[in-house]
């Protein structure tokens, strides 16, 4: 008895923006009408109206697959179904809101988890995503507008991608819908003019999403050139003379998340490996607090959910072991965290920095300052 055959994997396509309004699930709604004309099988998994008329308009004849009604402390929500989008099984799936975190009580924690279900089984997805809610733009993205964006997805889900489309308007253009309540209430809308939809903020943030895509267009022309960097791939035999390699020191304070971050934005732009390391004098992290331990663990988990490779180093001198891990692996780059000791402990830490610039000495040192607001 022969298995049935395994589905292609679907097309995964996202309509990328840098800010709620310009347009994004308009046209990814505007591509499905197409399609469905065309003869394709396309329904609405999830689709997000905030009220906007315009948009709403767009849905008209499309099949619409009900939601999943979930309550959690007394609220009601409702999440995309996405069991019965698999028993459709139609062609094409719009699912909006790729960023989002389900409520409590569903299958899978965030949104995107939904659509690779889908795309495994062979369902084409068209979605949509703002372009502060990159993990590795966090930091940047709170320096820039104050605004610590919650919801956020690793990096390598958007690269994952087949094709992206940057929905784009001017920052002029957009204010002006904001102001004439077509993105918002007016309430929201005041407000929101007046902190995070500033036009010098509104400007940043358009920069960031054409810059990332045009790397992305430089990525892909580049596709089968690089070797796999994921957290399961192996280590290569010999050095690359073109291939460069990060390596990130981590320790049990807040701001290694920083570092990971910037780590795995370079890393991208650079197409370079990226390893993740802590430095213990012993396996079972004794010297370190439960909440210390803990800390170290979550970091770990948060570099391993951006396709980050991790290690744990057994090591007395922090510095002979990095230095000597980092020439094990061929590392090109090492990163390490600038935080905001005591004098005291600070003056320790330089200590071990000024031995590994010294020691590393061919390799290019970057320490990784704490944003502050």
């Amino acid at each position: 008895m022969t298995n049935p055959p395994t589905p292609k994997k679907g097309r995964f396509k996202i309509f990328l923006g840098y800010a709620a309004g310009v347009g994004k699930t308009y046209q990814m709604l505007e591509e499905g009408q197409a399609l469905r004309r065309k003869g394709v099988d396309v329904v609405i998994g999830y689709f997000e109206p905030h009220g906007r008329q315009d948009t709403i308009s767009r849905t008209e004849g499309m099949e619409f697959i009900p939601r999943r009604k979930l309550e959690y402390r007394g609220a009601a929500f409702e999440e995309m179904e996405t069991d019965a989008v698999l028993r459709r099984n139609p062609e094409v799936c719009l699912v909006d809101e790729l960023a989002h975190t389900n409520a409590p009580g569903s299958e899978r924690l965030k949104r995107w988890q939904d659509v690779f279900l889908l795309l495994e089984a062979g369902i084409s997805v068209l979605t949509s995503l703002n372009i502060q809610h990159l993990e590795s733009l966090n930091d940047q993205i709170w320096q820039m507008t104050g605004v610590r964006v919650r919801e956020t997805l690793p990096d390598w889900v958007v690269d994952s991608a087949d094709e992206i489309v940057v929905v784009d308007v001017t920052p002029r253009a957009l204010r002006h819908r904001l102001e004439r309540g077509v993105i918002y209430g007016r309430e929201k809308a005041d407000k929101a003019l007046e902190n995070f939809f500033t036009e010098q903020n509104l400007y940043a943030l358009r920069e960031i999403a054409m810059r990332h895509a045009a790397h992305e267009i430089e990525d892909k022309l580049a596709v089968g050139q690089v070797p796999d960097t994921g957290p399961d791939a192996s280590a290569p035999d010999e050095p690359s003379a073109t291939r460069e390699c990060l390596l990130l020191c981590i320790d049990e304070r807040p701001s290694a998340a920083i570092l990971i971050r910037r780590g795995r934005r370079v890393a991208d732009y650079l197409r370079a490996e990226c390893i993740a390391i802590y430095v213990t004098p012993d396996a079972g992290m004794s010297h370190l607090s439960q909440e210390q331990r803990e800390a170290v663990e979550k970091h770990l988990g948060f570099a391993r959910n951006l396709r980050i490779e991790t290690k744990v180093i057994e090591g007395r001198d922090v510095a002979t072991t990095v230095v000597d891990f980092a020439r094990t692996r061929h590392a090109t780059h090492i990163y390490m965290g600038r935080s905001l000791l005591k004098a005291w402990k600070l003056r320790l830490q330089r200590s071990n920095l000024q031995r590994i610039v010294r020691l590393a000495e061919e390799m290019e040192i970057t320490i990784v300052a704490e944003r502050r607001r």
